[in-house]
């Protein structure tokens, strides 16, 4: 976490968070008083300040754990992407291939639902890079309650990334990446120090008080039963009682049957109750968590094995961006940041800079699938040259 006042509810600006102070600012700025500071109907700032303004309450959501320079050098991406299918060219020869993936009737399909729902909202996609990111990753599947606590588990070595344990919380997915998470570290699984904060979805405390009562009364039922038995063989005996054995008779019994054989007596003393198995785990949520719970389109989450796999890059389409934000996916916040960064973008990326990048998942496999490309040419042109 940068400061202690990131969710000062002075400053008001909403981040990828639970806590109820987080909630209370959300509603400030979307719905509150303090919406009318990123509402520029009036032309009482200048374009410069309303652009600033807007950078500053976008980035303290997406990514306000990320330095400027970096976010600027190695989160931005160059354009905006074109998330329309394409269109037909004419004269183009691969008329009967369009025919076969039936691109005319998507095409039309797209217009029909843009004529109803608009445009697609591409302002969100300028922070399709920090949605790779594994923190940012875990707090989307829900597994743990702020990025914060996220970037914690990662740093701690409590997530794998395909299997191995990943330590680096600056890492970007690529399509097809599974992050798995250590059970016993969420902390959904544990039962919270202040309870009154917390809401216990199973009745896990219910449930133990059940099953604590549950024993009870089988050990109260066996114990009856074993007094009923030792009365009856006590009856039977007629009230004779076998001397018990001297130490030297009982040391040459151990000595020629064994350590292993024991008298029937001893091994019902040395039997301890197991305590009852529990079936159901314990599952707590804070309050006024549920503006929280959903899934993007772009992860498939298994909570049962607490993995998650991230299927492919977030995109938008008419109406509907699949970043979620708090802000209007292609509003004029989001459009001013997008102008603020466009006009102050960094320097060309030198050799020395690139060596500096974050770990890019998706970078790495493309440059492997060139290099197999290149290898695979020089090694025709060299079967060549020797035909």
């Amino acid at each position: 976490m940068r400061d202690k006042g990131v969710f000062s509810i002075k400053r008001a600006l909403p981040r990828m968070s639970w806590t109820p102070k987080n909630l209370y600012n959300l509603y400030l700025r979307t719905d509150g008083p303090r919406k009318r500071e990123i509402t520029f109907k009036s032309a009482s700032s200048t374009l410069f300040q309303q652009r600033w303004r807007s950078k500053a309450v976008v980035r303290a959501y997406h990514g306000d754990f990320i330095k400027e320079k970096v976010f600027k050098r190695w989160f931005l991406p160059e354009t905006l992407p074109d998330v329309r299918p394409k269109r037909k060219v004419l004269g183009d020869d691969k008329a009967s291939l369009e025919e076969f993936a039936l691109r005319k009737k998507k095409e039309k399909e797209l217009a029909e639902e843009e004529a109803i729902k608009g445009m697609a909202p591409v302002g969100s996609l300028m922070f399709s890079e920090v949605e790779r990111r594994i923190d940012i990753f875990l707090f989307r599947c829900c597994f743990v309650h702020s990025v914060y606590e996220a970037r914690r588990l990662i740093i701690h070595g409590n997530v794998k990334l395909n299997g191995k344990k990943h330590q680096n919380a600056n890492t970007r997915l690529a399509p097809g990446d599974m992050v798995s998470v250590d059970p016993s570290a969420i902390r959904f699984f544990k039962p919270p120090p202040n309870k009154d904060n917390w809401y216990d979805v199973n009745n896990y405390e219910e449930y133990v008080k059940e099953i604590e009562a549950q024993a009870e009364k089988k050990a109260e039922r066996q114990a009856k039963k074993q007094a009923k038995k030792e009365a009856k063989e006590a009856k039977d005996t007629s009230g004779q009682v076998d001397p018990e054995p001297t130490a030297a008779e009982s040391a040459l019994v151990t000595e020629l049957l064994g350590e292993d054989e024991k008298a029937p007596a001893q091994e019902k003393e040395e039997e301890t109750p197991q305590p009852p198995k529990l079936y159901l785990t314990p599952f707590y949520l804070p309050h006024f968590a549920s503006p929280w719970l959903f899934i993007p389109a772009y992860i498939e989450p298994n909570f049962a094995t607490c993995s998650a796999i991230y299927v492919r890059h977030p995109t938008a389409r008419p109406g509907y961006s699949e970043i979620p934000t708090p802000y209007d996916a292609d509003g004029e916040v989001v459009r001013f940041a997008w102008e603020w960064y466009v006009e102050r973008r960094p320097r060309v990326r030198s050799k020395s800079r690139l060596a500096r990048m974050p770990e890019d998942r998706a970078l790495a496999q493309m440059e492997s699938i060139d290099e197999g490309r290149r290898n695979l040419r020089k090694d025709i042109l060299l079967k060549n040259r020797r035909l």
